[in-house]
């Protein structure tokens, strides 16, 4: 498995911008050269200089401090999704798929009502409903998540519960919620996973499209979507305001890309 991760370029690549990340977003404090929010209205709009590496905003905070303390709250927003998310949809999915009947129709029609809103409509929606904030936006994207999973673990349940190991286990007399949860839900879940690693980058470009309509980080918070909001009218007089924000996103979402992939490749005995 090593030996087929590091054998991919882009692979390696998704695994060194994703690895960066994580280190800028625990040592933030360290890295960044500026408090985030600090104001100094004399130094605003500054271009990308030896003492502001990425320049200054219109209130003169220094935009690199904000893009790394910036890390923090999107990885964050990304894994809590993310660690929220999976779950629910994983152990709705088994159940669905496992049992069948009037649990199966009860479980994927509800999926279905959540599926059938575009998910970005469906997050602006549950947002703009509950306030503009953070927390409100990771609630958003939870509920606008967990049915993708629920879908692929289902699928992958009904592949394998009829399998020669599972009549096996019924012979020695498991329980169904035994044969569920040791016996098939392990065996079903690795689809799951890969969609799980590559969601990350979604719901990172996800919650900066929020913040970027006002539902999400509210102002001095450096959220990345928040940034590029802030500096549209500036961007003709400060191109820098907006283009290293962006950047950012770039980076994070192909990382988390790349990295998916290289994992798909790795775990999904079809792509090999």
């Amino acid at each position: 498995m090593f030996r087929r991760l590091v054998s991919s370029p882009l692979t390696v690549f998704g695994f060194l911008v994703v690895f960066i990340l994580v280190i800028t977003a625990l040592f933030a404090p360290l890295i960044a050269t500026h408090s985030p929010t600090e104001v100094n209205i004399v130094n605003k709009l500054q271009p990308p200089s030896q003492e502001h590496i990425f320049g200054t905003d219109e209130v003169g905070r220094d935009i690199f401090s904000r893009i790394v303390h910036g890390t923090r709250i999107s990885l964050k927003i990304g894994f809590l999704v993310v660690i929220l998310s999976f779950p629910v949809g994983t152990i709705l999915g088994a159940i669905a798929g496992y049992f069948g009947g009037i649990v199966d129709q009860f479980i994927m029609r509800t999926t279905d009502i959540f599926l059938s809103f575009p998910g970005i409509i469906l997050a602006m929606s549950i947002a703009a409903a509950l306030g503009p904030s953070i927390e409100n936006v990771l609630l958003a994207l939870v509920i606008v998540w967990w049915p993708w999973y629920t879908r692929i673990v289902r699928s992958s349940v009904l592949a394998i519960k009829n399998a020669e190991f599972i009549e096996s286990a019924r012979a020695l007399g498991a329980n169904p919620f035994r044969i569920l949860f040791k016996e098939i839900l392990p065996n079903s879940i690795a689809p799951a996973s890969i969609q799980a690693s590559l969601d990350f980058g979604f719901v990172i470009l996800a919650a900066a499209g929020l913040s970027f309509i006002g539902l999400g980080a509210q102002p001095p918070s450096p959220e990345w979507g928040a940034m590029l909001s802030s500096s549209r009218e500036i961007l003709r007089e400060a191109w820098w305001a907006a283009t290293f924000p962006g950047l950012a996103i770039l980076f994070t979402v192909l990382g988390f890309n790349l990295l998916g992939d290289g994992l798909r490749d790795i775990l999904d005995p079809k792509q090999r």
